[in-house]
């Protein structure tokens, strides 16, 4: 799943345009508000390194163990809020392929049992401890999505074909970031950053309708390999000559191709909603034949 930028060169986030077409909730690049949580996990783990030493073989082998999968267990975690994140921003969506926030409770309670085990403790005292530890866990971050949601009728294969395309441009995308963080230049990295959001609007519509791939095939592969390209060359260019007229052009380039994809995915959405429109007329008119409907109130 595609990360918000982060660092020296970050945008400020006022200057993404959050009044595009896809809600901002339901962009890619929003964030779980617990998605820095299990960073706790495993500073509190942190005591089992301080007392690995000293104690001889086992107490060095037993604390970096209990660290180790504790640590595991909070990335695992982290990507788990992510994967869920992303399946609840969609209106259809696949369960996650890995259920990770239960596994990674599993680690986090295994983690302590192997962490816990003494000799005032005892066997049964640390199996205890870690299944206390994998309860807290799940009921502090809960579970993985255990289904699929709205994907009734939809096609298997075409949802394949879409998320294929959409790694694809994700990929344009990256590579696109990539040429241009080396600038140093942040304008330059907020004006990729916003068109990057627009492209991926546009994932978003096809994403819930597969159906649009077809139309939009050309924007997330064609279209974007050119501006990867198209990136590249600038950044390389800039870098050795500093040429304004060169980014000038450049930015003219972003700015038709984020004007073109908004337009595309809003179109997309209005023939998802004439769609709509048309399906509530007739189901109108089949109530209305049958007797059933009611009279709208007058205001």
């Amino acid at each position: 799943m595609a990360q918000r930028f982060g660092g020296k060169y970050s945008p400020d986030p006022h200057s993404t345009p959050e009044t595009g077409p896809i809600p901002a909730h339901r962009r890619p690049v929003a964030r779980h508000p617990e998605e820095n949580r299990p960073v706790w996990i495993t500073l509190a783990a942190a005591p089992f390194l301080l007392g690995a030493f000293g104690e001889g073989p086992f107490a060095l082998i037993r604390a970096l163990a209990a660290f180790a999968l504790i640590a595991g267990a909070a990335w695992t975690i982290r990507e788990g809020l992510r994967a869920e994140f992303a399946y609840t921003a969609r209106a259809a969506a696949r369960r996650p392929a890995f259920p990770r926030k239960i596994l990674g409770s599993i680690a986090f309670g295994l983690g302590l049992a192997v962490g816990a085990q003494a000799p005032e403790v005892g066997l049964i005292g640390s199996i205890a401890i870690g299944a206390l530890g994998t309860v807290i866990s799940l009921v502090a971050f809960g579970l993985d999505p255990l289904k699929n949601k709205g994907m009734d009728g939809v096609d298997a294969f075409q949802q394949e074909r879409v998320e294929r395309v959409v790694k694809e441009g994700e990929t344009y995308l990256t590579a696109m970031r990539s040429a241009i963080a080396p600038t140093g230049e942040r304008t330059l990295i907020e004006r990729v950053a916003r068109f990057e959001a627009s492209a991926r609007d546009l994932f978003r519509v096809v994403q819930e309708d597969p159906g649009d791939l077809a139309t939009a095939r050309r924007y997330m592969t064609v279209y974007l390999e050119g501006a990867r390209d198209a990136t590249v060359k600038f950044a390389d260019l800039w870098r050795n000559t500093r040429d304004a007229d060169a980014r000038h052009d450049y930015e003219s380039l972003l700015s038709d191709l984020e004007t073109n994809f908004t337009a595309r995915t809003k179109q997309m959405m209005a023939d998802g909603r004439e769609g709509l429109d048309i399906e509530i007329e007739v189901l109108r008119d089949r109530l209305a034949r049958e007797g059933l409907a009611t009279t709208p109130k007058q205001g």
